[in-house]
């Protein structure tokens, strides 16, 4: 992977949001020495990932139990490449962007734009506790978007004729299944990579440092398999689609014909239950296959039995 894009721009306001951290602790940080000042542009004040993950870091070794006095220390040793800087350095690497993605700001005008239609309160109430959107501090009808495009599909599917509701809904389940991916694809790269590295614990700084360096080219590796089964998937499953929708559910159906069977009510019923309406002519005729090829087994095995008898006589 090429080296890491440019930083991502916040207000100081942002990366409060984005941090959990108060303006004003923000403020107390860098008025301690803990946080670098920001980058002047213009007349704003600039703040990058490197202050979001200064900040994680500052608040991960207060969860611990660490001193803002000891804290200090800990980042100044980092700074100056000695001590736990190795660690500290593997914590920023897995910290940073896993994305090129930069988030925007989008008003509440321009959202109701894009989704064509009323506002809609409880499909925006839906996307903030998803995460899709981020209510911005002191700002109503502002929000930050982490993945715009992750909103632009909403927004297409939304023209497309999907309803708000089911779009949610599809992202919950979506995410669930990504994120058993990434756990098992984390679980897989510590047990063959990190664990012969690392152990239990970093022993010294060089250890750490090949380890951020390994998280550096391993971070695409997850996307890119995700990205290719993916695209595997929907041209097997979209094709399927096809031919079922189009009638054409297998190569023989073109010179076969249909004819019509007799089934009981309360079959029908519990078959429909089973698969559903659309799908019900579909299980009856697969499940006809089935049997017409299992009894065809059958009789293929039962003469090459009967064969093998033969052959003992003779």
């Amino acid at each position: 992977m090429s080296d890491e894009s440019a930083d991502a721009s916040y207000r100081i306001e942002d990366l409060a949001h984005r941090s959990g951290a108060t303006v004003r602790t923000i403020r107390a940080y860098q008025d301690r020495g803990l946080l670098p000042r920001p980058e002047r542009r213009g007349r704003a004040n600039v703040y990058t990932d490197t202050h979001l993950a200064r900040l994680r870091q500052i608040a991960e070794l207060l969860d611990r139990g660490y001193t803002l006095a000891s804290i200090k220390e800990l980042l100044e040793a980092w700074d100056a490449g000695r001590g736990l800087g190795g660690v500290l350095g593997l914590v920023a690497e897995v910290d940073g962007p896993w994305t090129d993605e930069e988030a925007v700001r989008i008003s509440r005008a321009e959202l109701d734009e894009r989704f064509g239609g009323p506002p809609d309160e409880a499909a925006v109430a839906e996307a903030v506790e998803l995460g899709v959107l981020e209510r911005i501090p002191g700002e109503e009808d502002t929000f930050l978007v982490p993945s715009p495009q992750e909103l632009a599909v909403a927004a297409e599917l939304s023209a497309a004729g999907v309803p708000l509701s089911e779009i949610t809904l599809h992202l919950r389940e979506l995410r669930g299944q990504v994120e058993h991916i990434a756990a098992r694809f984390l679980e897989f790269t510590t047990e063959h990579v990190f664990a012969r590295r690392l152990g239990d614990h970093a022993q010294a700084d060089a250890d750490a440092d090949e380890a951020a360096a390994l998280v550096r080219r391993l971070r695409p590796l997850a996307r890119q398999t995700v990205d290719a089964e993916l695209a595997r998937a929907m041209r097997l499953f979209a094709h399927r689609e096809l031919r079922r929708r189009l009638g054409a559910a297998g190569p023989r159906q073109d010179t076969e014909t249909t004819c019509t069977v007799t089934v009981p009510a309360s079959t029908m019923a519990a078959v429909r239950g089973l698969v559903g309406a659309e799908h019900a002519a579909e299980f009856f005729a697969l499940a006809a296959e089935r049997e017409v090829r299992a009894r065809a087994l059958d009789r293929l095995s039962t003469s090459g039995a009967h064969a093998g008898d033969v052959d003992e006589l003779r």
